[in-house]
């Protein structure tokens, strides 16, 4: 089973990524802050992360410098879920972009692009 993090300060959109990607075949991990998701890359080795950009103490990109750091991770796909107009451009090797609020569909077709289709969605 493919794991995905999903990293947002919002808990609210936490529980509908954790449903909707769980709903659909995958493992799912959430941070609600940047420390928080460093060390969940580490221990549960996601397949994939999503990635809101504005969140207290560390911003998604500055997230995204201290997570590549590390060799190992940087072939992790991230997709950017934000509300920012100019996300972008925030994260230049992002594998996609949703803007908040997004289509459950688009996220689905970006994640299975990056990881594979999922057991349970039709292709």
């Amino acid at each position: 089973m493919k794991k995905i993090l999903c990293v947002d300060d919002d808990p609210v959109v936490l529980r509908y990524l954790q449903s909707l990607l769980m709903d659909n075949g995958y493992a799912v991990h959430t941070a609600e802050n940047a420390k928080t998701a460093l060390a969940l890359v580490d221990e549960a080795r996601p397949d994939l992360i999503t990635l809101d950009l504005q969140m207290p103490e560390q911003w998604g990109p500055r997230f995204y410098r201290e997570m590549t750091r590390n060799p190992a991770n940087r072939q992790i796909p991230v997709i950017v879920i934000s509300g920012l107009s100019s996300s972008r451009y925030s994260i230049a090797k992002a594998a996609g972009y949703l803007s908040k609020p997004f289509e459950p569909d688009a996220l689905l077709d970006m994640v299975a692009a990056q990881i594979g289709p999922d057991p349970v969605r039709p292709v």
